[in-house]
């Protein structure tokens, strides 16, 4: 039986990040951001949907094949779709109704581990709503059962699936994996991870 298909969030439009260019572009070592997230998750086996802009959709090309790629316009883009956080999580799961669960994943968190999302992929075979956690720190990525399906599919506009956590007894898999707690946000924050200072690291 096939695990839960992991939905990539990269149709956001980072607007905390004021560098150049947008920060799922930047790079960390010979990828970018949203390379290094794709390499992580399919380094899980687990089936995949990345749903983006049509630029970031470029760069999901380079590891992914455009069927597993859901294209969003540009967040503040005029019209009538909700488009948000909640609007993409929507899309990612609608476009894999038959799946299992789903693990939400946003595309600037780089540094979470294959053998996390098996974790919580197992995880998700007892519960209905798993997360990963750190230390004790409630981290990335979150899963939700198929039993779920109806209410993430209604999401929409910068609606997350908080309501859904706090709703349902959410179950926490701690990982030994500090990447759970680290996304890029700010120039800061990319400068601190390619530095390899990462205070959200320490104990």
């Amino acid at each position: 039986m096939p695990g839960p298909v992991v939905v990539v969030l990269a149709a956001g439009c980072g607007s905390r990040f004021r560098g150049l260019d947008h920060k799922l572009a930047q790079k960390i070592g010979n990828a970018s951001v949203l390379g290094t997230t794709l390499r992580n998750v399919l380094a899980s086996q687990l089936p995949l949907v990345v749903v983006a802009t049509a630029r970031m959709a470029e760069i999901a090309r380079r590891s992914v094949a455009t069927r597993d790629i859901v294209i969003l316009p540009e967040v503040g883009t005029p019209g009538p779709l909700p488009l948000g956080m909640g609007y993409s999580i929507a899309c990612g799961v609608s476009a894999r109704p038959e799946a299992p669960g789903w693990l939400i994943l946003p595309g600037d968190m780089p540094m979470v581990t294959a053998a996390t999302m098996q974790a919580l992929a197992r995880a998700l075979q007892e519960h209905a709503v798993v997360y990963a956690q750190h230390r004790g720190r409630r981290g990335h990525p979150v899963g939700f059962s198929a039993e779920l399906y109806s209410e993430l599919v209604a999401l929409g506009g910068d609606e997350g699936a908080r309501r859904l956590v706090a709703r349902y007894a959410a179950h926490a898999v701690e990982v030994d994996d500090p990447g759970v707690l680290v996304d890029i946000d700010t120039v800061a924050d990319l400068d601190d991870l390619r530095a390899g200072k990462l205070p959200a690291l320490q104990p």
